[in-house]
């Protein structure tokens, strides 16, 4: 059986695989791609639009990255950073759309205010503090905080109307937020790539076999499930961005690094209205407080989503327990993926996270009724006949052994990349698809160091990502020049 040779193999369909696949390709046309896909189509698991929230997630809505410190302040380092990384996705798409390599924006992306949103003395008091932390750094300086009724009724109509005068409650917003469906965007990606010499793309092509030969090359072998015809393929660089599939695929390549990693998989619902006279009037995605024990993927809110053209409200997630790896996977993938080496940890994990293991069993006896009613929280009108409900799509949480040998579970994603850097994966769920840029620039600079210190290659990712190699955190004039640019380009201005 001959083999293919390519430069590059990316696993996985998803965004994270396009994302990279094209910043390859720009940075050297003359590499040889393969993407190969367990799936008939590109982007139908995690970055699908159903599957995911679509928020272009940039610290502005969602509380669970700004905690509460012991002392009562808020600790925002982390909604800096995921904010930085997102702005270098906002740059990578810019310089798409100019190209004419993406479509327009719209079909992609568009502005949608992101909101937080709260009730009760305790929750108020937090809001308006870390709008004050946050507004005081030029990344969050166009925040807005409010109290006053006039502003809520026209900032969020279905959340205040007919809502207790009573109960105190106050909101945050940020006008150039955005909704994203990474679904579309992925397509698009993918399409464009499939015009351009040395690409190849399998689907319906899971991997069988993954291992690395005495050179350093790594030998894969696909099926292609509808002709059943078997492929094998040798490649210098392998990138594993299949999403709950990826952390099997990184056991089964054997690399050192993949030791003790495991996986903890959580399912997702959303309830959906598509009734125009509903969908009409809320034009946000507005974030309130995650359920104590909710894991942070289950932070509620109500968005206003455009997936493949056609709007829609969201609610959710709901949450709930899975032992499946991809929505389309097995019941089998997370005892598939116990080994020796992380045994330990993940045992510890779910000893120490019962209350979460409860939690999210809750979650899935939950009748339509139940989840109406918390969508209520929001939507005080909402009607249960208005509201359909959504299967998500499924996250597999890390699982980190800890320096005492036990585990830890992670909520956030990770790349892990073979010592030789000729192989890398991406772990975790959010914020995920809004960071792919800023993720794949940490595959390039851990597997292609050598290259990307070439002037050719820092010339081309400066041309790719502008504010590359600098601090959007620290220098606040670079956080300009970049956001007037990225919102113009895409359309997210006024």
């Amino acid at each position: 059986m001959a083999v293919r040779q390519a430069d590059v193999v990316l696993v996985g369909g998803g965004v994270m695989s396009a994302t990279l696949g094209m910043m390859l390709r720009q940075l050297d046309p003359s590499l040889d791609i393969v993407m190969v896909e367990r799936l008939d189509h590109v982007a139908h698991e995690s970055t699908d639009g159903w599957n995911n929230a679509g928020t272009g997630h940039a610290g502005y809505c969602e509380l669970n990255y700004t905690p509460e410190t012991g002392d009562g302040d808020v600790e925002i380092a982390r909604a800096l950073q995921i904010n930085a990384q997102f702005e270098v996705s906002l740059q990578f798409w810019s310089y798409l759309v100019e190209q004419g390599i993406l479509p327009e924006p719209s079909s992609f992306i568009n502005r949608t205010p992101h909101q937080s949103f709260v009730w009760g003395e305790k929750d108020v008091a937090f809001l308006k503090r870390r709008h004050e932390r946050l507004s005081a750094h030029h990344l969050f300086r166009e925040m807005e905080y409010t109290e006053r009724p006039e502003e809520l009724e026209e900032w969020m109509p279905l959340v205040v109307r007919h809502r207790d005068p009573m109960e105190r409650v106050a909101a945050t917003r940020i006008k150039h937020g955005s909704d994203v469906d990474f679904g579309s965007l992925t397509r698009s990606m993918v399409k464009w790539l499939e015009t351009q010499p040395n690409f190849e793309l399998m689907l319906s092509s899971p991997v069988h076999y993954i291992d690395q030969r005495d050179n350093g090359r790594w030998k894969l072998r696909v099926k292609n499930q509808k002709t059943g015809e078997l492929t094998k393929l040798e490649t210098g660089f392998v990138f594993l961005g299949a999403g709950g599939g990826a952390l099997p695929l990184l056991q089964k390549s054997g690399v050192d690094e993949a030791r003790g990693y495991g996986g903890f998989p959580v399912s997702g619902q959303w309830l959906v209205c598509q009734k125009p006279e509903i969908v009409q009037e809320h034009h946000a995605k507005v974030y309130g407080k995650a359920p104590i024990g909710a894991p942070p993927m289950s932070v509620p809110h109500l968005d206003t989503r455009i997936i493949n053209g056609e709007p829609a409200l969201l609610f959710g997630p709901f949450a709930g327990f899975t032992t499946r790896f991809l929505k389309k996977g097995s019941m089998f993938d997370l005892f598939g993926s116990v080994r020796a080496t992380n045994l330990r940890p993940m045992l510890s994990v779910s000893k120490s996270n019962m209350d979460l293991t409860r939690y999210l069993i809750g979650e899935v006896f939950q009748s339509h009724g139940d989840r109406v009613a918390a969508l209520r929280n929001f939507f005080p009108d909402a009607r249960e006949e208005d509201w359909r409900l959504q299967m998500a799509g499924q996250r597999v949480q890390i699982i980190k052994q800890t320096a005492e040998g036990g585990g830890k579970l992670e909520f956030g994603t990770e790349i892990v990349a073979a010592k030789d850097g000729t192989l890398a994966a991406l772990l975790g769920a959010s914020p995920g698809a809004s960071t792919a840029a800023n993720a794949m620039l940490n595959v390039l600079e851990r597997c292609f160091p050598e290259k990307l210190q070439t002037e050719e290659w820092q010339s081309r990712m400066r041309d790719l990502i502008p504010s590359y190699g600098q601090s959007l955190v620290d220098n606040e004039e670079l956080l300009n020049t970049v956001r007037e640019r990225t919102l113009a380009a895409l359309k997210l201005g006024e």
